[in-house]
């Protein structure tokens, strides 16, 4: 069972989040209290003027037509004025709950956005996206049962004890018995379904993760013929999943409406039994009026009623809260600091002096790094896997905090220059291109509001503008998902003319032509050649051919530069690293397919 201080912990922070979305809806909340407390004195006026009528004309049989039919028509008026107030204060509240969940959903996809990478290496994409849907869409139920449900419930619940205190306050205090009973049996239920919530919650979370990896992964799920295990993980998941269900269906079924139920005829029962004995007593006690019978026992079903509606809903209640405590976890999550200093990139050139870095303590990637690239210079980066050329492609591009005065741009520290300038005057070409299911148009753009002229000028610099042109509708044409219309090579090149858009004053590509054939290769060489003096180039290389034509080759190995200098320099060290890596590489070059085979085709 879940600690008390963990439960306690997850209310707050589901009230965090509540309070932090509805805040500026508080005036609306304010006013609609004040209506509802309105609507719950009208529903309890019809037990009073049923009273009234009892005692003074049926009784008495007083036919007083004229008094009857005012009777009756107060209570008609006072009953659709309070349904409507009610109905009117619903709708208020519902558009509260709905615009304080779409504050919520851009606020955590706005947060999203600006978390720093050390954060997404240990998060999982199906989790995020569960975050940013299905929880925000919890929250929402949770806006609707706590500003409606239960508010309406509550305040007609003191409303109608109020009135029975007026008419008869001993037998007010029987009816009150059922609130403390209420909430011994909501404690109970908290305590046996909480854990049961919070666990079905956390599975579904892993259920929407597995889904989308195994999505992901589908090529190579099926290559590797591993679609049975991979089913049968999400099938052991799933059936945890309704296991936990099953746990907190059974709590429902035994402690919710039933009991409640079982309260309202005990009730019941407890009052006529208390009438009668006073009445039998023949003491000045017994003289009660039939009328105030009449309106405890309409007042009783009105009571239980509310008290009925707090308890079904707590079920979704406490699912509610769980996907709020996780949402605000997520919120809590600190975000990248933004630099707002004023330095700007103006030539480009880059100086790394005397990097060190470590990812945890005492396990260091970079050592004592020392690099001068000049404007305009193309530089290729090498090294076998783990040699931490990504690394320090990761400190360049600010996703991790480098020691204070270890990298600097034109002479000024990196975190000195502002985030919107740093990312005007720095280009990526990464790995694996990123493509949206948008037009070609909209994939080079990327929101940036460039217009044709400089779109389609940073295609031609890409060489993408030929197989752009040649597409059903030009750079209009729809790429479908993850650019499914285009070979790897054109997705690699509309990535590069997506990165000379922006006309940066570096570019960085890390192993972008790792998955292209040789002839796409060539016209990435040919784009860089024609960039050269004019961007500083930064190429981490797999395929050492890429940056062949580099001013400048390092080589890393453990962290460390082991070498550098030209092709031809390197090649001229005998049984260099570098001359080792080109060897192997023209080794494996044998023993591979034709390119044509490796790089697919477009449709």
């Amino acid at each position: 069972m879940k600690p008390d201080a963990a439960q306690g912990g997850e209310r707050r922070a589901a009230l965090a989040l509540l309070l932090r979305a509805a805040r500026p809806e508080m005036p609306l909340l304010k006013r609609a209290v004040w209506w509802l407390a309105l609507a719950a004195g009208l529903e309890a006026l019809g037990p009073v003027l049923g009273k009234a009528f009892i005692d003074h004309y049926l009784l008495p049989r007083d036919a007083n037509l004229p008094a009857i039919a005012g009777l009756l028509g107060g209570a008609l008026v006072a009953g659709c004025l309070a349904s409507w107030l009610r109905y009117g204060q619903l709708v208020r509240l519902a558009g509260l709950a709905m615009r304080s969940v779409q504050r919520i959903r851009e606020s955590v996809y706005g947060h999203v956005l600006r978390l720093p990478m050390s954060f997404f290496d240990r998060a999982i994409t199906g989790q995020l996206v569960s975050r940013v849907t299905n929880d925000t869409e919890a929250v929402k139920t949770l806006y609707v049962q706590v500003l409606f449900v239960m508010l309406d419930s509550v305040i007609m619940l003191a409303g109608m004890l109020l009135t029975m205190a007026l008419l008869d306050w001993r037998l007010m205090l029987i009816v009150a018995l059922l609130v403390p009973a209420v909430v011994g049996i909501v404690w109970l239920y908290q305590r046996l379904s909480a854990p049961a919530v919070t666990r079905s919650r956390a599975l579904r979370s892993d259920i929407n993760a597995q889904a989308a990896e195994s999505i992901a992964g589908m090529p190579v799920i099926q290559a590797a013929g591993a679609a049975a295990q991979f089913n049968a993980r999400f099938a052991a998941t799933n059936a945890a999943h309704y296991a936990a269900r099953r746990l907190e269906l059974r709590a429902n079924a035994w402690l919710l409406r039933p009991a409640l139920d079982f309260l309202n005829v005990a009730m019941l029962g407890a009052v006529i039994a208390v009438v009668s004995l006073r009445t039998a007593s023949g003491s000045t006690m017994s003289a009660i009026e039939v009328g105030v019978l009449y309106a405890f026992v309409s007042y009783i079903a009105r009571v239980t009623e509310p008290l009925i509606q707090i308890t079904m809903q707590f079920s979704q209640l406490q699912q509610a809260m769980v996907a709020a405590a996780r949402v605000n976890t997520l919120l809590d999550e600190a975000e990248a600091p933004p630099a707002r200093a004023a330095g700007q990139v103006r030539a480009g050139a880059i100086s790394v002096h005397a990097l060190d870095f470590a990812y945890q303590p005492g396990r260091p990637v970079l050592h004592g790094l020392n690099l001068e690239v000049p404007a305009g210079r193309f530089v290729g980066i090498v090294g076998h896997t783990g040699s931490g050329k990504s690394t320090l492609l990761s400190l360049l591009l600010r996703f991790y905090e480098a020691p204070p005065g270890s990298l600097l741009i034109d002479g000024q520290a990196i975190t000195d220059i502002g985030d919107d300038a740093f990312r005007s005057a720095v280009g990526l070409v990464p790995q694996e291109p990123f493509l949206l299911a948008a037009s070609a148009r909209e994939n080079i753009d990327m929101g940036r509001g460039f217009t044709d002229a400089e779109i389609e000028a940073a295609a031609r610099a890409a060489h993408a503008d030929g197989f752009i042109r040649r597409l059903e509708h030009g750079y209009d044409t729809p790429l479908g998902e993850g650019g499914a219309r285009l070979s790897v090579g054109e997705k690699q090149l509309i990535a590069i003319a997506r990165a000379l858009a922006g006309k940066p004053r570096i570019l960085f590509l890390d192993e972008a032509t790792s998955h292209i054939d040789s002839e796409t290769e060539g016209i990435v060489q040919q784009a860089l050649t024609a960039l050269r003096g004019q961007v500083t180039v930064v190429a981490i290389a797999h395929r050492l051919s890429t940056i062949r034509e580099a001013d400048e080759i390092v080589v890393l190995n453990h962290g460390r530069i082991a070498e550098r200098g030209s092709h031809a320099a390197l090649m001229a060290i005998d049984r260099g690293l570098y001359q080792r890596l080109v060897q192997l590489q023209q080794l494996e070059a044998q023993e591979d397919p034709p390119d044509d085979l490796q790089a697919g085709a477009r449709p």
